[in-house]
């Protein structure tokens, strides 16, 4: 065969897509991206971020596979989470989540109108500014609220059960927090109807501060402590179970995660689960649905935690009535 005759036989059997130019061949679709903005540090989160994923994939999403992370951690210097948030939306994430902390949420919400944003808040969403309505969030924002802050007052009334000849606790709050005083406001008349002769307010706001108040609770007579709802705390949990250990002070926090990690008593939602419905809240977006269009969602799953362990550490007897009612004993 002819050398002329050969390049025309191959150029007829050339397919089309071997003939088009490289910019124009059909382009892979690019995967979506999940913005993920914390308040924290993400230390001891693994549990936590596997219920993320584990609600992420029950709308068919895989990090990985078909969605991709990109993080952003404040490491609990809440100055940055505005630069943080304006970061993601340069980055044009598909969507921000910001699992455990209003705060971050907030600065999230000031960067941009238009991404969608799923939050997580131990506080009330409509009452600090997230959404419009429980219902109708409206806008891009929605999430899930566990609401721990509200039910500070029936983690009162367990330390009181715990020790009822006790006349003065203490409630260690974060100043920085926007509706702390809200929630002070209930436990004071809440320790008043109880018989407490006073409850001391401590505030922390800083791993320094943190250790300055537990140097603090034997000069001021405190018999026990109560801890609340704030995402530095649950940050910063194994510092605290561990200064109240130190101190022999008898405590209880909001969440199972203290409790597992040392700490006495625990009453609040599930962390865990609100984690995953964030993910899965995620996925329901990335599909398609609005923010404005999904009501935010309140945990319902409420667990009491007991470490014996702890408490026989302190030299406490646990009454039986708190341990029928625990929903897990840890030993």
């Amino acid at each position: 065969m002819k050398r002329r005759e050969f390049i025309t036989l191959l150029g007829a059997a050339a397919t089309p897509s071997m003939l088009w130019p490289l910019a124009a061949r059909p382009q892979q679709p690019a995967m979506p991206l999940i913005g993920l903005l914390f308040r924290g540090s993400c230390e001891q989160m693994e549990e936590l971020m596997a219920a993320f994923r584990k609600g992420l994939s029950e709308t068919g999403y895989v990090e990985g596979r078909n969605v991709t992370f990109e993080l952003r951690r404040a490491s609990n210097e809440q100055d940055r989470l505005p630069e943080l948030a304006a970061d993601l939306v340069r980055r044009q994430v598909s969507v921000i989540a910001s699992p455990g902390s209003d705060v971050a949420a907030l600065a999230a919400k000031a960067a941009t109108t238009s991404i969608p944003i799923v939050f997580s808040t131990a506080r009330d969403p409509v009452q600090i500014g997230l959404v419009a309505s429980l219902n109708r969030p409206g806008g891009n924002v929605t999430g899930v609220s566990y609401m721990n802050a509200e039910i500070g007052v029936k983690r009162l009334g367990l330390l009181h059960e715990l020790l009822p000849a006790a006349k003065r606790f203490a409630a260690l709050l974060n100043r920085d927090d926007p509706v702390a005083g809200m929630s002070l406001l209930d436990l004071e008349a809440a320790a008043a109807a109880l018989g407490l002769r006073q409850l001391l307010v401590l505030s922390a706001s800083s791993e320094r501060e943190i250790d300055a108040v537990f140097a603090s609770l034997a000069q001021q007579q405190v018999s026990a402590l109560l801890v609340s709802a704030d995402a530095l705390f649950v940050s910063r949990r194994e510092k605290l179970v561990a200064s109240a250990a130190h101190h022999s002070t008898p405590a209880i926090y909001d969440l199972r995660e203290f409790a597992a990690a040392g700490g006495l008593m625990s009453y609040g939602s599930s962390l865990t689960d609100a984690y995953r419905q964030v993910g899965v809240y995620t996925g329901r977006i990335l599909r398609g649905e609005k923010p404005a269009d999904l009501p935010v969602q309140k945990a319902v799953k409420v667990e009491f935690v007991i470490n014996l362990k702890t408490a026989k550490a302190l030299g406490l007897t646990i009454p039986p009535t708190l341990l029928a009612r625990a929903d897990e004993v840890i030993e």
